[in-house]
């Protein structure tokens, strides 16, 4: 499952991120001073593919669960040029050796994240053989935005680890990863509540747990919620019973692909804890209009105003704006406004719709850090979704969104290969 990029003939570098597998195993040939032998299987049996994301850890074989799932085991042979064993119906093998002292720029790529990954070293393999099928086929996937064909891996994987979770957390009741959350971004779930404190508990079962630990916001809801599938009902249900004192603000480990936080790999994270109901008082409602014209007269950059769940106890307002000014400061200035306002989400003006909430979410989830980027003052919430610079004090290279190339969809509409509705593209801007 990690990516390998073509340096020239006989060299690939191998993405492998700090908290993997694979660089573990590598940290331990380079204590040694020893070359690294690789085995690289392309295709084969699908399952191969989901087995390699699992969750599973550290030191099991991925193929112990996939002789698990199939009833019987995966038939290996060994590798032509290295020690290591392979599936034998792999359509594609590539071997060759890893030299701990060598390191070269890798990246940049456009990842599951829907921005790129920046440059940065990476292990070098030197190739010792190719082998293939005489038909082989090349399993190949896209990354990029959401949504992608990458979530039909993410929620087999919520559904056969929940059991596997709920032996660190006996009263979960479920769990969902939303596709525009990219799954390490946002994650929902329900439990029965047994005591106070009883979700924050198991916000950090959830933060220690696995790859589960890099995810960045967690919402957590009792056991009469609505389906956690059920996206508008399951929003309003939360909404209804949030206040300033639900959130639980933290640090912890991030996803080496998150670009947000402060510093590489370790960042904010949020949780709310949605399983009571407290007295909320609802603002006093305005229409768009309205409350766009008051906004735009004290924030002179304020583009664009639009208002979410206005039937909830607490509203979202959408600010879009032209960024000239950390938008702390514009938080604290929209005060008199408060009492027509309870979340207030800032997004730059330039590659947002304020009326997409599916693509709203997978912006603000990726582009905020909790401990940097939520604002409070009484009973209203600050949220910055937007691109930091040195505005915000970010010091760290902000990657590009991942684009569709206007040249290759012109090419694929011409050969009719690209049929989607319009409507269709402009929800996901594609």
């Amino acid at each position: 499952m990690y990516r390998l990029q073509v340096y020239d003939k006989n060299h690939l570098g191998m993405h492998w991120q700090i908290h993997k597998d694979a660089s573990h195993f590598f940290d331990q040939y380079q204590e040694a001073g020893e070359k690294m032998p690789v085995s690289i299987a392309i295709g084969g049996d699908p399952l191969y593919t989901w087995c390699a994301t699992a969750p599973l850890p550290y030191g099991v074989n991925e193929l112990l669960l996939y002789g698990f799932v199939k009833k019987s085991p995966a038939r290996l042979v060994k590798s032509l040029t290295t020690p290591l064993y392979i599936p034998e119906d792999a359509d594609f093998v590539i071997e060759g050796f890893v030299d701990p002292s060598e390191m070269r720029i890798e990246g940049p790529f456009g990842d599951h994240t829907g921005y790129y990954t920046l440059e940065e070293p990476y292990p070098v393999m030197e190739v010792s053989a190719i082998t293939h099928k005489n038909d082989p086929v090349f399993l190949a996937t896209v990354v990029g935005k959401p949504p992608l064909e990458d979530k039909y891996m993410g929620w087999p994987t919520e559904r056969v680890f929940l059991p596997l979770l709920k032996t660190n957390a006996p009263d979960l009741i479920d769990y969902h990863m939303p596709e525009n959350g990219v799954f390490h971004n946002l994650i929902f779930a329900k439990m029965k509540t047994l005591y106070k404190g009883h979700a924050k508990q198991f916000m950090h079962v959830f933060w220690g747990a696995g790859q589960m630990s890099f995810v960045k916001h967690a919402v957590f809801v009792d056991e009469k919620a609505p389906d956690l599938n059920d996206y508008e009902a399951f929003t309003a249900y939360v909404l209804d019973r949030f206040s300033v004192k639900k959130m639980f603000i933290s640090e912890g480990i991030v996803d080496a692909l998150d670009h947000s936080s402060p510093e590489e790999l370790v960042g904010g994270k949020l949780g709310i804890d949605a399983t009571s109901a407290d007295e909320v008082n609802p603002p006093a409602l305005l229409g768009n209009e309205e409350l766009s014209v008051k906004i735009k007269e004290i924030l002179d950059e304020a583009a664009g105003v639009h208002q979410f769940m206005l039937q909830t106890a607490n509203p979202i307002t959408v600010v879009s704006l032209n960024k000239k000014r950390p938008m702390k400061e514009c938080f604290r200035l929209l005060k008199p406004l408060f009492q027509h306002l309870r979340i207030v989400v800032f997004v730059d003006e330039k590659n947002n719709d304020i009326e997409n909430a599916y693509m709203l979410t997978w912006r603000v989830v990726n582009n905020m850090d909790a401990q940097r980027d939520i604002f409070i003052d009484g009973d209203t919430v600050g949220i910055d979704g937007t691109n930091k610079t040195g505005i915000d004090g970010f010091d760290r290279r902000w990657p590009d969104d991942v684009e569709c190339t206007q040249s290759v969809v012109d090419s694929l509409k011409e050969r009719k290969l690209w049929d989607l509705d319009e409507k269709f593209e402009k929800k996901y801007q594609l």
